[in-house]
């Protein structure tokens, strides 16, 4: 999958672009944030069948772009697949391997200590290791929400991912094939409590 440039730029009202703004360090500007959101870019997000043809990964990307220009400093980016990374600008880095959807979750859960922190997980579904990424949904403190952006041809993902939210006490939507990313994620956010 090519990355375009639009994807490999700085987001507007994103934590690096924050501390920058405000001559803090990204580890400062993450004090402030309310939203983890871990978005899975395993190979499965480039399908091509989201808004105008586009790929799963490029319209969650246009849908993170808005929803952090819409509430600058609040959100923290990880991207998972084979490994995690912790995406300050904003973007989640497309890796196109497997889906370490645990991994992902122990390597959020550092910021599960954070009262009232949320955590949103985008995915298709279908964890390399399911048994395991639901045992560590269950330690947390915090509420896990999921955002299911697969195939309806594939119920097993969503189906996955309504576990993975009711395992952490946390809810699930879907986004029609990653269309709808970011008024999702403001009705998780919104609904919060």
């Amino acid at each position: 999958m090519q990355l375009t440039k639009q994807n490999q730029s700085l987001v507007e009202g994103s934590l690096y672009e924050i501390a920058k703004n405000t001559n803090q360090s990204i580890a400062e500007s993450f004090i402030n944030c309310d939203v983890v959101i871990l978005v899975d870019t395993s190979g499965s997000m480039s399908a091509s069948d989201s808004r105008d043809g586009q790929s799963r990964y490029d319209v969650a990307c246009a849908e993170l772009r808005a929803l952090q220009g819409s509430l600058p400093g609040k959100i923290a980016v990880l991207s998972f697949s084979k490994h995690v990374h912790f995406c300050p600008t904003g973007l989640p880095i497309y890796q196109g391997s497997t889906t370490d959807m645990a991994k992902a979750l122990q390597f959020a859960k550092v910021a599960d200590g954070i009262p009232g922190m949320r955590f949103i997980l985008i995915s298709d579904g279908e964890p390399d290791y399911p048994a395991d990424t639901l045992r560590i949904a269950a330690s947390y403190k915090n509420k896990i929400d999921t955002i299911y952006v697969g195939s309806e041809n594939r119920p097993i993902g969503r189906d996955f991912l309504e576990k993975l939210a009711q395992t952490s006490g946390g809810q699930t939507i879907t986004a029609d094939r990653a269309k709808e990313l970011k008024s999702g994620i403001e009705t998780l956010l919104l609904n919060a409590g």
